[in-house]
């Protein structure tokens, strides 16, 4: 049986462990936290690259159906200006050579429209944006996945640290827990910083 004195510096001992798990709870807490940021920014920076692909794919199939377009009416162009030569009379010349220029007018149109914005070369400067805007979110999405994992673990570190007693765990968990921080602000301020995937 315990005495008096056994008694007391038990109590006092689980006094003290109680103040340390209230602190290892409010880490958890902050931790946790921050754990939902990152999740909910991780969720919306996968969503816009998502649609960003699908946006720079439409744009590359508009692209391809212009070039389609752009270079069936260059041979039709082609093959009528062959028949200039064997037009019967000016008149017949005159009118094939109008329809050539109109199509040829078209093909450059096809090729550059600045007014429009949806000529071949406005299309891939477009589509390559999109791209762009795309890879930068799949980082931003990598880095806040990262950050996830990192808060994830410490609340990990942070519960064994309760029930085992271990502080130093909770230091680790804390460490972690920055960690995560560092990776949740390259996501946000400099996702092609560190690259991961």
């Amino acid at each position: 049986m315990a005495g008096p004195h056994e008694t007391l510096e038990t109590h006092e001992h689980a006094e003290h462990a109680a103040g340390h798990n209230k602190q290892i709870a409010l880490l958890i807490s902050v931790i946790a936290l921050f754990l939902a940021f990152s999740e909910t920014l991780g969720k919306s920076a996968q969503t816009e690259a998502i649609s960003l692909n699908i946006k720079a794919s439409d744009t590359w199939n508009f692209f391809q159906a212009k070039t389609v377009r752009q270079t069936s009416i260059r041979a039709a162009a082609e093959a009528l200006t062959l028949q200039l030569a064997t037009a019967p009379n000016e008149e017949a010349k005159a009118a094939v050579q109008k329809q050539v220029d109109a199509w040829k007018a078209t093909v450059a149109r096809y090729e550059s429209d600045p007014k429009e914005k949806d000529g071949r070369k406005e299309l891939r400067a477009h589509a390559e944006h999109l791209e762009h805007e795309r890879d930068t979110s799949l980082a931003r999405y990598h880095h806040y996945e990262v950050a996830s994992a990192a808060f994830q673990i410490g609340i990990v570190l942070c519960s064994a640290a309760v029930i085992t007693g271990m502080m130093a765990l909770a230091f680790v968990a804390g460490g972690v827990g920055i960690l995560g921080i560092v990776f949740m602000g390259i996501g946000l301020f400099a996702p092609h910083a560190v690259h991961i995937v």
